[in-house]
């Protein structure tokens, strides 16, 4: 079982989109897939169809009430694809969770009970570097990083690197950085090129190859509660995610993996 967290605590860079879709990918490939939405926001689950999380136990009752993951998962309509809900009531982890011990690894403690029983757990965390986000890195392998194809893309970036290697030095020194996905790349836009360019530049093999097209049929996915993999199979967003989840899967070795 490979646990990564889909991180970046700048808000608006296809976070949320890259999980969801990444996940649905890697099940449609024949993974078994866990998604846990570590968001207040909860746009994961909405995005998978999941609307009245606010009135059923998540993952909050995972870290706080001892809840089972069994008891709290949605098989969702992707076949291999579950999901863990979040609520607003995450929002309220730092201050509920104040005096426990070992706060940090609430999650990796709790992600004990799924050994055996996905191939991959995808963790889609809030756009903060809070405890939710610590508790993510503390309990993955791995780390994607998705990054816009836009003017600022490398603003924060540094901290967030500077974030992973505190983990890695206190926490978890397990933890790796996967690679960076590029996000909202519109090639319409000399902008996007420059932005590529230069990140590639920087970290060079840690950028995957595919970059994932800035889409309306990527946006406009979630409002359906739909993956675009679902929503629009043949668009170019989806072409790209199937794509992004064949890389993922030869990085860790399986090279049986049939790209878009």
């Amino acid at each position: 079982m490979h646990v990564i967290s889909v991180a970046n605590q700048k808000g608006g860079v296809g976070k949320t989109t890259t999980t969801v879709n990444v996940a649905t990918a890697l099940a449609a490939i024949g993974q078994r897939v866990l998604l846990i939405d570590l968001d207040p926001q909860g746009n994961a689950s909405t995005g998978l169809g999941i609307y009245d999380r606010h009135d059923t136990p998540g993952i909050y009752n995972v870290l706080l009430c001892d809840a089972f993951f069994k008891n709290v998962t949605h098989q969702t309509e992707i076949p291999g694809l579950s999901l863990v809900s979040a609520a607003a009531d995450l929002a309220a982890i730092e201050h509920d969770a104040l005096e426990m011990e070992r706060k940090q690894f609430l999650l990796r403690d709790s992600l004990e009970q799924c050994e055996g029983l996905y191939d991959y757990v995808l963790i889609d965390c809030p756009p903060a570097l809070g405890l939710l986000t610590i508790n993510a890195l503390v309990a993955s392998h791995s780390v994607l990083i998705p990054l816009q194809c836009e003017f600022y893309a490398l603003e924060g970036l540094a901290q967030l690197m500077s974030t992973l290697e505190r983990v890695q030095s206190n926490l978890n020194p397990y933890l790796d950085v996967l690679g960076i996905a590029l996000t909202m790349y519109d090639p319409r836009n000399g902008l996007s090129d420059l932005v590529v360019k230069d990140v590639r530049k920087h970290f060079g093999d840690l950028v995957f190859k595919t970059p994932i097209p800035r889409s309306v049929r990527v946006s406009e996915a979630p409002s359906y509660g739909k993956p675009v993999l679902i929503y629009d199979v043949k668009s170019a967003g989806s072409l790209a995610y199937m794509n992004l989840a064949s890389e993922i899967m030869k990085k860790q070795g399986i090279t049986d993996v049939i790209a878009a």
